[in-house]
């Protein structure tokens, strides 16, 4: 049962330093939803999201084709075109799904976790900000991918104007 707790108290305890571009954050969870969705390699381990332009990186053993990277933008802007809601949950480290890592999660993090939920497309455990629905995203563009070392980095910019 998730905990009925005030959100100020959850910020309090789960401060960081940054203030991320909502929608281009919440594109990110989509992007990585569809990553390992297509390629089962898992959230990735690093991610720069600014409002002119982010960049995240997976380690993958071989690269992307242009059509499966043109796939992955049309699927992110069809999923940003369905405006699913994004809902939160508040948890203990206990309560929380099998399926969502807590890897990435600041190590002061209380024991009390904020889920964040994209519709039945993603869920995970994060302290950032958000879009109320991912139609505030706006749309979606990947504007450059790389593949160096074992590395597969998407370089992306949303447009919410």
């Amino acid at each position: 049962m998730a905990l009925k707790r005030n959100n100020m108290d959850f910020v309090a305890q789960n401060l960081h330093n940054k203030e991320e571009f909502a929608p281009a954050h919440t594109a990110e969870h989509l992007l990585n939803q569809t990553m390992d969705r297509m390629f089962h390699c898992g959230r990735s381990k690093d991610a720069h999201i600014e409002r002119k332009k982010s960049k995240i990186n997976w380690p993958m053993p071989t690269a992307p084709t242009a059509d499966q990277i043109a796939l992955i933008e049309q699927t992110i802007n069809e999923l940003i075109a369905n405006d699913i809601a994004i809902t939160y949950e508040y948890v203990t480290r206990d309560q929380v799904p099998a399926n969502v890592p807590l890897d990435k999660l600041p190590e002061n993090a209380s024991d009390t976790l904020r889920l964040v939920r994209i519709g039945d497309y993603d869920v995970c455990a994060c302290i950032g900000r958000h879009v109320a629905s991912t139609g505030e995203i706006g749309s979606f563009r990947i504007t450059s991918t790389s593949y160096k070392d074992g590395i597969f980095r998407i370089v992306y910019k949303v447009n919410n104007e």
